[in-house]
């Protein structure tokens, strides 16, 4: 396998990678050339907000091809090219055989959320000292146990003063992904639970992890919620949250809690501002720069 790498302007980012997609690319990357020094650029988006941009600023560009000749016919192809005269082939190189499978389960070890509560993926044994194991693998649906809202979360869940305080025998996680926190509530004693996503696969992903994980979840679109819930769990992003803030707290039933996540350290404020008509929000958890914000009906 052979990697044609390529430097690119932003504004020709979206040319070159359909130009590379035509010419019978096996895969196309883009990534920041100037990641890991000061001027690196950050690019992400959020729910109703602008989508970010195709590039950065240099964006450099990788395509992989199965042979030499095939990655030169392209290359060949693009610098006879108009828009190619912005570009610059950094190289053309070898790619060795890899087992491809077993390097991307490396990159996907068990996860503990505290000392006997642990995600591991099928491919891994359990942690001796794991009581409690949600089994789920990496797929298409957010929510692997990796990133920070979602342990806080499930930190949140497992904590005897939080979650079990609350009372687990109804819970509604709203955008689920792919179920993680509904599965994590089962764990922990929740026996009447909903799991809405506006994705169909994420709906999916969530009926296939709760059987994997041998527990029962409702999951659906956003319709099937109804009535009230002991806990209402929502790991989505800022946005989202500020918009269904009243459907949200109109869940939570007397005495219940909301728990929110998928929000920065620095959107604390506008998050309190939104739900201030309904609740009052506190943060009851913060890692890497993300926050977890509970409030109690």
């Amino acid at each position: 396998m052979f990697e044609l790498r390529l430097m690119c302007p932003e504004h020709q980012v979206e040319t070159l990678s359909e130009a590379l997609d035509v010419l019978d690319a096996l895969s196309v990357s883009v990534e920041d050339a100037d990641a890991q020094t000061d001027a690196e650029q950050a690019l992400f988006g959020e729910p109703g907000m602008p989508p970010p941009k195709d590039g950065w600023q240099r964006s450099r560009v990788l395509a992989l091809y199965n042979t030499r000749e095939q990655a030169q016919g392209a290359l060949t192809l693009l610098q006879a090219q108009e828009f190619f005269k912005e570009c610059e082939l950094l190289g053309l190189q070898d790619v060795p055989d890899q087992d491809w499978v077993r390097l991307t389960q490396s990159q996907f070890a068990p996860v503990d959320i505290t000392p006997d509560f642990w995600i591991v993926p099928t491919w891994h044994e359990p942690p001796q000292q794991a009581r409690i194991v949600i089994r789920l693998d990496p797929g298409l649906a957010f929510g692997t146990g990796t990133h920070p809202t979602t342990k806080m979360c499930l930190r949140w869940i497992a904590n005897p003063e939080g979650a079990k305080h609350a009372g687990l025998a109804r819970v509604l996680d709203y955008g689920c992904g792919s179920g993680i926190l509904a599965i994590g509530a089962a764990k922990f004693g929740a026996t009447d639970i909903d799991a809405v996503d506006i994705d169909p696969a994420a709906v999916e992903s969530t009926v296939l992890n709760a059987q994997a994980n041998h527990v029962v979840v409702h999951a659906g679109l956003p319709e099937l919620a109804s009535g009230v819930y002991q806990t209402v769990l929502a790991n989505i992003l800022a946005t989202p949250l500020k918009v269904l803030a009243p459907l949200l707290w109109s869940r939570v039933a007397p005495g219940g809690h909301l728990v929110l996540a998928g929000i920065l350290e620095r959107q604390a404020e506008e998050l309190q501002l939104a739900y201030a008509p309904y609740c009052r929000l506190n943060v009851a958890d913060s890692e890497d720069g993300w926050i977890l914000m509970t409030a109690m009906h």
